[in-house]
């Protein structure tokens, strides 16, 4: 096999579309190793559950190699794009994504299952999952942090003693969802969920936020896109610098003008009601849950955590243990020092948020893996 792709989401799927459609690689050669059993499982999962109608992401963001593919791509759909910077629908997205995969064979190359371990030999690196072994000359890590959930200190007993009230909104199983219904969280997840349950719900249901919305197109400046910022960034060689940088330059627990602009209507009917206030601590009383927050109290039957991913992808342990057996270089946050080609030794490459200290903040996003594909292609 000439190359392994450990992650089937957006990054791994584009990279291999690059890799089949830019260099000529043949799909034969390919191997992507995911838990789920297709490519974007998880993120058509996720999307539809927070029912999101259309991306951040501007229309020349998207898996393909051409920037204006979804401009050209026509299956008959409606709802193609939104808005002044052409955001695609969610749907017309997915099966854009969906054609491409299709034409190169993308199904055929997968392998279910969960990494347990990856080794190297001789010249090769052999990854192994939990049914099964494979091995290859290239290596690219793009397993993103889905499954690394951010909780916060003061819902993880109250988690896991009403485990069908209280969730994480990306966790695998829900929680039972009946009003009242709080979310916890400010950023553009919470958002797209909060709409969907007043609609379901109206008049039902809470935000909870620790800061008012903060409103912003992009989850970074678009000079992040390009030499315009990226320039003075890959100049710095303190990683330290490098990841204030990327700290300053997102802007976390945003939303789009366009939500907002969505979330006050339905505020001003009354559909759902904004608390900007912090969670001190939490109860329970037969079947009602309560939240003390530092200026009131909520109290209802359903809470539903918007609060992002853990950052601790680095300790996940076959990650730990890869490090420590090729004695890969690390940064003081502990990701990757990596070289332009986003390899961080030879013939193995990292994507997404692996990718970021040589990438920047949008390392994680679609262009992220756009731009990584182009730099590992780049290598070849």
């Amino acid at each position: 096999m000439e190359w392994i792709i450990a992650g089937g989401g957006i990054h791994g799927c584009t990279i291999a579309t690059y890799l089949i459609k830019a260099k000529g690689i043949p799909a034969s050669q390919i191997c992507i190793i995911d838990p789920h059993s297709a490519p974007l499982e998880k993120w058509k999962e996720l999307t539809s559950r927070i029912a999101m109608p259309f991306l951040r992401s501007p229309s020349v963001h998207h898996c393909d190699i051409h920037p204006f593919s979804l401009h050209y791509f026509d299956d008959g759909g409606s709802e193609a794009f939104y808005g002044k910077y052409r955001r695609p629908g969610l749907d017309f997205f997915n099966r854009h994504s969906e054609s491409i995969f299709s034409n190169i064979g993308l199904q055929e190359r997968w392998m279910q299952g969960r990494i347990k371990g990856i080794t190297k030999s001789g010249s090769h690196w052999v990854v192994e999952t939990d049914s099964e072994s494979v091995e290859g000359k290239n290596l690219v890590l793009a397993t993103g942090m889905n499954e690394r959930l951010s909780i916060p200190e003061w819902a993880e007993e109250l988690r896991e003693s009403r485990p069908t009230q209280v969730g994480h909104i990306f966790q695998e199983k829900l929680p039972m969802i009946t009003p009242d219904i709080a979310v916890v969280g400010g950023g553009i997840t919470a958002a797209h969920l909060v709409i969907k349950l007043a609609r379901e719900h109206p008049g039902r249901v809470v935000q909870i936020s620790r800061h008012p919305y903060r409103v912003h197109d992009f989850d970074s400046d678009p000079g992040w896109l390009g030499p315009k910022n990226l320039r003075g960034f890959q100049t710095l060689s303190s990683y330290k610098k490098r990841r204030q940088a990327i700290l300053n330059a997102r802007h976390r627990g945003s939303v789009t003008s366009e939500l907002r602009h969505r979330l006050r209507r339905l505020e001003d009917r009354g559909a759902y009601r904004f608390i900007e206030d912090e969670v001190e601590g939490s109860g329970v009383e037969g079947s009602t849950l309560s939240l003390s927050l530092k200026r009131s109290r909520w109290d209802g039957e359903t809470l539903l955590l918007a609060t992002g991913y853990s950052p601790k992808i680095m300790e996940t342990e076959w990650v730990r243990e890869l490090v420590r057996k090729e004695g890969l270089i690390c940064a003081q946050c502990g990701f990757p020092i990596v070289n332009e080609h986003l390899q961080w030794c030879d013939h193995l490459y990292v994507s997404g948020p692996l990718a970021e200290l040589e990438i920047g903040p949008v390392a994680r996003n679609i262009a992220g893996a756009r731009k990584a594909a182009e730099r590992i292609i780049g290598s070849m």
